[in-house]
């Protein structure tokens, strides 16, 4: 996609002033809007219209230091660079104060304010581009992960890792619970666009006369109702990742339309008659059977074919039961964190049970059981009496056959796994690791020592 072209507003009541500037930009590249009145540029100004802002300082009414302040009252709020033929250091200081980001003295060459117009929209440009890369970083921190050590995930992050730097679509299966959103955001933060945004819809959620409005936005106009223009998620989703979870619930006239979005990477807003191009990612998922559905003709065979160009199976709870008591021991972690509750754990016996369900909901449903079990519980550790009463079951005999020191082991394991991860996220920083777990410097230390971590690693 070529470059946008930069917007300038300039203000100066000198007629001769405002067209050599327009004449010298717009030979640059720029688009130059100018006012010789301060209070009609007040007027017209709005935010995200302009990358830059060139105003003179002295001029009759409203100077240019109110058009400064005007315009950083206002967010997003562009780069200002002040003009005037009288720099003196009281007026630099003002200038500065009030949020310029450069100031230019009259007389000037014209080379000269192309390079300081140059730099601001540069300015602006890193500074966004830092502002999203912040927000993907603490995003990424915070973000839920998979949990487990079993060879069946680990072969799942393997093929995604694979998948995350090709740029291709990718399809995801697996049963209802098991994390496929998880995993989509994995091959996201994974990819060379994990800066840009990831959006996610639920194709299953939506009503499917919303579906096509909600996936590629509305033109003004288009029926009774559209009173603006609306943007739609594929829109949004530019330079990044867009998710289509439950793709298997699209109507075929919207799967025709996400075919032709796949080919030619553009698409027509409802009501429009141009097409709008983005540069966007797709990671469907599905706990259906595709191949079934395009069979039955209820699915596009171009379309799956389309869809999954790379393919990532996802294995139910019950494949991976050797992940169950890391599972736990995280989200009883993550509950103690968030509430004021103290559960140390679960009862080896308790252990044993989880570990002999077959859980249909999988790691969603062993999520929602530990949790409401945390809220009930009167003991310090998870029992097997509330957790069968929580699933509809009576206690079941002879669970108590796993050894206690089986629980020490898994919490010791996640315990080493979640500081070392953390410390290696906050690159050995043992204050902002800290920080994050909720704990004091003292306590990470000991558990630095005990687990052998090094922050250097």
């Amino acid at each position: 996609m070529s470059p946008a072209v930069q917007r300038v507003l300039v203000v100066d009541d000198e007629a001769g002033m405002c067209a050599m500037i327009r004449d010298v930009l717009t030979d640059s590249g720029f688009q130059v809007e100018t006012f010789t009145d301060p209070q009609r540029a007040l007027a017209a100004y709005r935010p995200g219209l302009y990358d830059v802002v060139v105003t003179d300082i002295r001029m009759p009414k409203v100077d240019g230091l109110s058009v400064l302040e005007h315009v950083h009252n206002r967010s997003p709020a562009p780069p200002v660079i002040v003009i005037t033929a009288y720099a003196t250091v009281d007026t630099s200081i003002q200038a500065l104060r009030r949020g310029a980001y450069d100031m230019l003295t009259k007389p000037f060459e014209p080379d000269e304010l192309i390079q300081r117009v140059r730099n601001a929209v540069h300015h602006e440009r890193l500074a966004a581009e830092n502002q999203a890369l912040r927000e993907q970083l603490a995003a990424a921190i915070t973000a839920p992960r998979l949990i487990g050590e079993s060879q069946a995930l680990g072969a799942v992050l393997a093929v995604a890792e694979k998948v995350a730097a090709r740029d291709f679509p990718v399809l995801i299966t697996g049963e209802s619970g098991t994390g496929k959103e998880l995993v989509a955001r994995t091959i996201h933060l994974g990819s060379p666009r994990a800066a840009r945004p990831f959006v996610a819809i639920n194709c299953g959620a939506l009503a499917q006369t919303l579906l096509e409005s909600e996936l590629f936005g509305v033109r003004k106009g288009a029926f009774t109702g559209a009173d603006q223009e609306r943007a739609g998620l594929i829109q949004t989703a530019d330079g990044g990742t867009l998710f289509l979870d439950e793709v298997g619930n699209l109507p075929t006239d919207v799967q025709k339309l996400l075919l032709r979005f796949l080919q030619e990477k553009e698409f027509y807003r409802v009501g429009d008659t141009q097409p709008t191009r983005v540069d966007v990612r797709v990671v469907a998922a599905t706990n259906a059977d595709l191949k079934a559905a395009v069979a039955d003709g209820r699915f596009r065979e171009d379309l799956y074919y389309r869809l999954a160009v790379g393919r990532v199976r996802l294995p139910p709870l019950r494949e991976r039961p050797e992940d169950i008591p890391l599972l736990v021991a995280h989200f009883v972690q993550e509950q103690n964190q968030r509430f004021p509750s103290q559960v140390q754990g679960v009862t080896p016996a308790a252990m044993a049970y989880l570990a002999s369900l077959p859980w249909p909901g999988n790691v969603r449903q062993l999520k929602n059981v530990v949790e409401a079990s945390m809220a009930l519980e009167q003991g310090p550790r998870l029992s097997v009496e509330t957790l069968a009463g929580l699933l509809g079951e009576s206690a079941p005999p002879g669970t108590a056959a796993a050894a206690e020191e089986d629980w020490a082991a898994c919490s010791e394991r996640f315990e080493a796994r979640y500081f070392g991860e953390l410390l290696e996220r906050h690159a050995g920083n043992v204050e902002a690791a800290a920080r994050e777990a909720g704990v004091n410097l003292a306590t990470l230390y000991r558990k630095i020592k005990r687990h052998g971590l090094r922050r250097d690693d």
